[in-house]
């Protein structure tokens, strides 16, 4: 919850800031009002607009370098597992719990034993040394 407020402060300082950059006048800007280009009829007076848009845009730029450091910290420290594996059941060996269960290594099977299809020799196909089956 931390992370998203201080991630919704960090945007809207950004949009602050840029908003503060593009509303400020360039250092050439100043070289004419100098030989009297008419900036001393602003609101904030001859330099007194520049310096109150320096100010806050420092003080802009430091809130916003302290939400970066912040939003920094904040996503190294992980809570929680990080991967779907790390958050998987260990997985328990069944064989202990079942009693009468052998393992497949001591199991003996007793499969019956099937007839052979109709026509078919005692060696397979692909067997060496026997003739083909005939043709029908």
């Amino acid at each position: 919850m931390l992370l998203k407020i201080i991630t919704v402060i960090h945007v809207l300082l950004a949009a602050a800031l840029i908003g503060l950059v593009l509303f400020q006048r360039g250092k050439g800007a100043e070289a004419g009002a100098a030989f009297g280009a008419g900036a001393s009829g602003t609101v904030f007076g001859a330099r007194g607009s520049a310096s109150f848009l320096t100010r806050t845009t420092g003080v802009l730029a430091t809130f916003f370098f302290v939400t970066s450091l912040s939003l920094a910290y904040l996503s190294g420290k992980r809570e929680g597992p990080v991967s779907v594996l790390e958050t998987a059941a260990p997985v328990e060996d069944v064989t202990d719990s079942l009693p009468g269960l052998l393992p497949i290594e001591e199991a003996q099977f007793d499969l019956p034993e099937l007839p052979a299809p109709a026509g078919a020799t005692e060696e397979g196909p692909g067997d060496e040394g026997g003739e083909a089956p005939p043709e029908q």
